[in-house]
């Protein structure tokens, strides 16, 4: 099975480490369950140590780097699961969904496989106001086209919760928008191999550049004077939650 993250998976897991404030917020969304399934787990990010966790990720690459744990792990995809109907009390996506081949179908398949709690962590396309789409406009088309809009999910899953989840200023999970406040880290072609959004982008010399520039110039800390003080960011990300 092919799978875009066995090419950029390398140092997922040292660049990628779940914040433990975000974790907070997907696990009080799980509310009593005790039996979860991971959709697109990747290495593991995220999962829960106090409950019993199926994962299913399509790349041999990121479950290589899983560390030990309890749960069990299933190579395959979102849009085929291989569980009977409601085996899980809940299941969850985490940053994931906008690699999906088939959207619709890999939700309803969580639908299929879950008896009660589905919960996403995942980006509003029509968000405007992070700077970064400032240096790479790119991103926002990119966005437009490969994430889901909001109404898709309750179109999907029927009545959800939707929330934003705000981005602390020293988050250790090093996602797209995970070095707001660290303008520098973006530089960083190791920090950028992270970051699926890069990788679709292709030659970001001239944003980069520009990036450079403004902060060797003072004009980045200029232009965002309002974000030096900020303890944490809403830069776009969601958690939606079926009711």
């Amino acid at each position: 099975m092919n799978a875009l993250y066995d090419t950029i998976g390398l140092n997922y897991a040292d660049l990628r480490r779940p914040d433990t404030r975000i974790a907070c917020r997907i696990d009080d969304a799980l509310g009593a369950a005790r039996t979860v399934l991971n959709v697109g787990a990747g290495a593991g990010s995220y999962e829960p140590t106090d409950r019993q966790v199926t994962a299913v990720e399509p790349s041999a690459e990121m479950m290589q780097q899983r560390s030990a744990s309890n749960a069990n792990i299933f190579h395959g995809s979102a849009e085929d699961l291989p569980f009977d109907d409601k085996s899980f009390d809940a299941s969850m996506a985490i940053l994931t969904i906008h690699h999906w081949s088939d959207q619709e179908k890999g939700v309803m398949e969580m639908r299929r496989v879950t008896r009660d709690k589905i919960i996403f962590l995942t980006y509003d396309p029509s968000f405007r106001g992070f700077w970064l789409a400032d240096y790479f406009p790119a991103l926002v088309t990119l966005d437009e086209g490969q994430m889901p809009r909001m109404a898709d999910y309750e179109k999907w899953l029927g009545s959800t919760k939707i929330s934003a989840v705000p981005i602390p200023h020293d988050c250790t999970d090093g996602f797209l928008a995970g070095y707001w406040r660290r303008p520098a880290a973006y530089l960083d072609a190791r920090v950028r191999a992270a970051m699926s959004s890069f990788w679709a982008l292709g030659d970001v010399s001239d944003g980069l550049g520009q990036l450079e520039a403004d902060l060797e110039s003072g004009a980045w800390e200029q232009r965002y004077s309002d974000l030096l003080n900020l303890e944490e960011l809403d830069c776009g990300y969601r958690l939606v939650e079926t009711k």
